[in-house]
């Protein structure tokens, strides 16, 4: 009896302008018209009222079609700094030839008549928004019922994480748009260089070098950046230095997927990074003095509440790996992703090619950095090109199993060591070689290898090589 009751009154005040039944819902979806009519109301009698609406909701929260034109044509004269009200609006909609539509200048003063007052404008649009909510819950509920029984028994992974990627999207309250013209993009672009001038945002996740940091000016959201080298060079220390620094000095929530290294040796070489105790000093007993002790305690007091995660799961798929970066997202606003290393992620399915897969996690792990709107560093081997070379020096086209990691990567690292391979040349230092950078300039930086300590550092100035 009571659907009922809702059913009648919902199309009571539906005034013939939307079906009954929506084909996707199947039934009637959540909608309140006197909500909706309630806040065009207040927005039609405030100004006020149309700033904290416009940042509330958006012109698809209204289920109505007509309640959505009159919506767009407040915000049409309210951008363009124009007065508000019935009046002004209804030569508006006449302007584009719309009035009629939504039931005339009639319709207009009864929206304000609607309402005693606009002071509670934005507590009907919490109901508006609330309904537009439920209403995407139960498409995006149907579309992924729908690819449920559309999809082969092969396609099953992709399609549970379709289904996480919707309900994802739907969470953070993301609205899908497919295209936007060019005039609002550029004026954005500006007041982000603007308020870039004015300190009044942060450049990108710092890595913690310098030279790195002011060409690249940090590692930047939505990025896919691969830090690549032959075993023993130093790659998974050079990555372990970019989440350390964005977690430990820059406060920064950072999560590294170790498919190679367990918890407890990343946990060692945090440690000794940190505290410049040796990481041999670290796995002998007899080696922690009381002065260590006392080090790693202090230590300890400052690292404990680090936003740092660590992930060693054996075997990680793609699909735990995106799964686990949107949970953080959501929870502990995710800043900075580390995989180390790429070869090594599974995809749990039957594949042609180990090169077709790597494909596909590449394309994936910049598909995810776009969707968190996040750095994601993936760490990568190298073939054995750089040993045929007399001078060892890795190039882009050493990058092992893909190409479509040179392609789909945003930013690539090569580690070189020239003392790997002859101990007397240039012996403790590092050229990170800066081969693509899609952004701005490609570079060479000259840094110190402290492999007892497992880690990186800048170079005094004075020092550097001429690279």
């Amino acid at each position: 009896m009571a659907e009922q009751t809702f059913e009648r009154n919902e199309r009571g005040g539906d005034g013939g302008s939307h079906a009954d039944r929506d084909p996707i819902f199947d039934r009637i979806p959540p909608h309140d018209d006197n909500a909706e009519m309630a806040v065009l109301g207040g927005m039609l009698m405030s100004k006020d009222a149309i700033g904290e609406v416009s940042q509330m909701i958006d012109v698809t929260d209204f289920y109505q079609p007509k309640h959505q034109t009159v919506y767009d044509a407040i915000i049409t004269l309210f951008s363009a700094s124009q007065p508000v009200d019935a009046v002004l609006v209804a030569n508006e909609l006449l302007k584009e030839g719309n009035l009629d539509k939504v039931g005339g200048a009639d319709y207009l003063h009864s929206l304000v008549a609607s309402v005693p007052t606009a002071a509670n404008a934005t507590y009907y649009a919490d109901i508006v928004h609330q309904r537009a909510i439920l209403r995407n819950v139960i498409a995006a509920g149907t579309k992924i019922a729908q690819m449920g029984y559309s999809a082969e028994g092969s396609q099953a992974e992709d399609i549970v994480n379709l289904a996480q990627a919707e309900v994802y999207e739907m969470s953070v309250g993301k609205v899908r748009q497919d295209y936007q013209a060019i005039g609002p993009v550029v004026e954005d672009a500006l007041n982000q260089l603007d308020a870039l001038q004015n300190g009044l945002i942060n450049t990108g996740v710092k890595t913690g070098f310098r030279d790195i940091d002011n060409v690249t000016q940090g590692l930047q959201p939505g990025q896919m950046i691969v830090v690549a080298g032959r075993p023993a060079m130093g790659k998974s220390t050079l990555g372990i230095d970019f989440a350390r620094h964005a977690a430990l000095h820059e406060h920064l929530t950072t999560v590294v997927f170790s498919l190679e290294m367990s918890k407890t040796e990343l946990a060692q070489r945090i440690i000794s990074a940190e505290t410049n105790i040796p990481l041999g000093a670290l796995r002998r007993a007899d080696e922690i003095t009381p002065e260590r002790w006392n080090t790693l305690n202090n230590f300890w007091g400052t690292l404990k509440d680090a936003p740092l995660f660590i992930d060693d799961s054996p075997n990680m798929s793609l699909m735990e790996i995106r799964a686990k970066c949107r949970r953080l997202k959501q929870t502990n606003d995710l800043k900075l992703v580390v995989i180390d290393y790429l070869q090594l992620m599974s995809s749990g399915k039957a594949v042609e090619s180990r090169q077709q897969e790597v494909s596909e996690f590449s394309r994936a792990l910049k598909l995810l950095a776009k969707e968190l709107e996040v750095p994601v560093v993936a760490l990568s081997q190298l073939n054995r090109g750089p040993e045929m070379r007399n001078d060892k020096k890795p190039q882009l086209s050493d990058l092992r199993e893909s190409g479509s990691i040179e392609q789909d990567a945003d930013v690539v690292f090569l580690v070189h060591r020239p003392d790997f391979y002859d101990k007397e040349d240039r012996p403790g230092e590092a050229d990170i070689i800066m081969a693509k950078h899609r952004n701005g300039p490609t570079d060479t930086f000259n840094l110190a290898f402290l492999g007892a300590n497992s880690r990186f550092q800048d170079m005094p100035q004075d020092m550097q090589q001429g690279v």
